[in-house]
């Protein structure tokens, strides 16, 4: 009995190690966010090549003032939430036939993890 209390035990802290290891980093996401901050801005107000991404979460797609959307993003009917985000991220053109975002996407899943991270920090 005491050894599988031990062996238990172990696993239990190894399960929370990996765990910790593995949660979103907002400042690796950072890094990530440099593949967008090219053409998005996390200011209110400012687009550039695409829309500002202030306050993004829940958001509608194609809602900004004074950003000129696709047909496909005006038609989308999208809400912004973390889920629509990644698979918009991970290939936006395959997700949304007709976007303009020429974006070849987010291939890792710690990147998104990270990038999704620092979006909900930086868009509020």
């Amino acid at each position: 009995m005491k050894k599988f209390s031990i062996a238990a035990a172990a696993f239990v802290a190894i399960a929370m190690a990996s765990g910790a290891a593995g949660a979103a980093d907002a400042k690796k996401g950072k890094k990530v966010f440099a593949k967008c901050k090219a053409c998005h801005a996390l200011e209110a107000g400012k687009n550039k090549v695409g829309p500002s991404l202030h306050g993004l979460i829940g958001r509608k797609a194609a809602s900004v003032e004074g950003f000129k959307y696709s047909k496909a993003m005006k038609e989308s009917g999208l809400t912004w939430d973390e889920a629509t985000l990644r698979e918009y991220l991970k290939k936006p053109r395959s997700f949304l036939k007709g976007t303009r975002m020429a974006f070849a996407g987010i291939k890792k899943d710690s990147d998104m993890d990270n990038l999704m991270a620092y979006l909900k920090e930086k868009t509020k």
